[in-house]
């Protein structure tokens, strides 16, 4: 099967609809063939949603990878006076996300298509959040590091979900190299929320 990550998935369209209540928001999910997370919100994205602290410092936050837009919507429907950035490089998963962006009555979310960081270097952010496409591969992981440090204002946060079995604790190393801090904010179930300022 194509993989999510790619720019057009090459499967068949088999649109299912998901309800999911996030930061006690109820919100409607359109999903298909050819998108991360097809069948249900998934865990780790859920658990970087819930544990995610809005931050003091003032301006927009960025989802890297958003697909059908969980975590986008999410962020957006809690921080309705903040916009809310969603980037990912695939067509599908993009169309997706701007139904729901209609279907759930948001208006604070911004959907762009990008490869990794590439269509919002015009902008700055005062959080960046990821659930970064592991079976990309740890190049790729590491280049949405490296370009979310370059487009965060002076005092922005970076947020990251990663299992430890996929590569947690060199994730963490990686962000030291690029980060003054770099925490392990929360582990559930083998995944880690790693917070870096």
């Amino acid at each position: 099967m194509d993989q999510y990550f790619s720019n057009r998935p090459n499967v068949v369209s088999d649109p299912k609809t998901l309800v999911s209540t996030l930061r006690g928001h109820r919100l409607t999910f359109t999903t298909d063939n050819g998108v991360f997370s097809k069948n249900d919100i998934d865990f780790g994205s859920r658990v970087l949603i819930e544990t995610f602290r809005e931050p003091e410092l003032a301006g927009p936050l960025l989802d890297v990878g958003c697909g059908y837009g969980p975590i986008s919507l999410a962020l957006a429907a809690s921080f309705t006076n903040r916009e809310i950035y969603g980037v990912d490089i695939n067509e599908r998963a993009l169309f997706l996300a701007k139904n729901n962006e209609k279907q759930n009555k948001i208006e604070n979310v911004i959907f762009r298509e990008s490869d990794i960081l590439s269509n919002v270097s015009e902008e700055r952010f005062a959080a960046i959040v990821t659930n970064p496409p592991i079976r990309a591969g740890k190049q790729v992981v590491h280049q949405i590091f490296e370009a979310s440090k370059q487009a965060l204002l002076p005092q922005g946060e970076f947020w990251v979900v990663i299992q430890k079995k996929q590569g947690a604790p060199s994730a963490k190393k990686k962000l030291e190299e690029l980060f003054t801090t770099v925490e392990v904010v929360h582990k559930e179930k083998g995944y880690f929320i790693l917070f870096a300022k």
